[in-house]
């Protein structure tokens, strides 16, 4: 039998329209397998794409905790070194204050305030700085460390006020002692001048010095190897300032070698011992007082140049050249 259908032209038999509709279903259902395949993918995406906005919002999270985690560590080092800072700065101080006093009671407080000081900023160095509750107490232990720091910084600040009154009126009364002392210096350097001046005047002096050499008959001799012996004649200068009563008077006659003429001793002048040639004591009263001293010759006597000085009371009174030629 043979069943045809009129579609426009063309004539289908009906196992063409089974075969058309088995092709129907099978695109069918491909197209709703496509549709589902799709739908998978599109809720897979979503959720895939959801877990990765979950985990990058978790690994942000994370990071930002971590950051501050971080941040919170950054600030803790530093408060704690800020504070190993300080307790050190007041272990200075206190030093520096024990440099400033010369009272040991006080430098003794000042020592057992420093050593505390000291052992608290070591406890510190030990202390982690994520232990807040010892950062806390330690906290405190500065706190009242500062203040005591602040009650000795002003009693030193009294103390030295009142030393520096002291040391000023000290300078007043050394001031007025040493004006004092120039005053006294003054009147002892006068004093000793005019002494000087006094001494100086009341110092003897002679003139007229003659050297004269005698012969074995007394006689003045004009040959120097005829001469026996010496004489030497000055006159003592009238002086009223000084002293009247015995004088030692010394001669010292030098021959042209520089030797000292033999005869005498020795006596002192300006811290030396001196040979002397003759020697004389007189009575002098402030009077020109005429001397005249001898000196036997035992020795070699050479032409040239002979030198008469004179001494008395330590000082050198005069001096005198004489020349033998012959």
């Amino acid at each position: 039998m043979k069943i045809s259908f009129g579609l426009g032209r063309k004539e289908l038999s009906l196992p063409s329209v089974f075969k058309i509709g088995k092709a129907a279903r099978a695109r069918y259902a491909a197209n709703t397998w496509n549709m589902e395949k799709r739908n998978i993918i599109i809720t897979a995406s979503a959720v895939i794409l959801l877990l990765c906005v979950g985990l990058g919002y978790m690994v942000y999270s994370y990071m930002q905790e971590s950051a501050e985690k971080e941040e919170m560590l950054k600030l803790a080092e530093m408060d704690k070194r800020e504070m190993e800072n300080e307790y050190a700065r007041f272990a200075q101080q206190y030093s520096e204050m024990k440099t400033q006093i010369n009272n040991d009671s006080l430098i003794a407080q000042l020592d057992k305030e420093q050593q505390r000081t000291e052992e608290l900023l070591e406890e510190l160095k030990r202390v982690k700085s994520t232990d807040a509750a010892e950062i806390m107490r330690l906290k405190k232990e500065l706190a009242t460390l500062r203040s005591i720091l602040r009650s000795y910084v002003h009693e030193i600040d009294s103390l030295n006020r009142e030393n520096e009154q002291l040391r000023n009126e000290n300078q007043q009364v050394r001031a007025q002692y040493n004006q004092a002392a120039q005053t006294i210096t003054s009147l002892s350097s006068e004093k000793e001048t005019l002494s000087e001046k006094v001494a100086i005047a009341s110092q003897l002096d002679v003139t007229g010095i003659t050297l004269s050499g005698l012969n074995k008959r007394g006689k003045q001799s004009r040959k120097i190897k005829d001469v026996k012996k010496f004489s030497v004649n000055f006159v003592v200068a009238r002086n009223i300032t000084a002293q009247a009563g015995n004088r030692s008077i010394y001669v010292r006659i030098t021959k042209p070698n520089n030797e000292v003429l033999a005869g005498g001793g020795t006596f002192s002048y300006e811290n030396r011992t001196l040979e002397y040639t003759a020697k004389k004591d007189i009575e002098y009263n402030g009077e020109a007082t005429p001397v005249t001293l001898y000196s036997d010759v035992e020795e070699f006597l050479s032409k040239g140049t002979y030198r008469v000085s004179v001494f008395a009371d330590g000082h050198n009174i005069g001096n005198a050249s004489f020349n033998f030629d012959k």
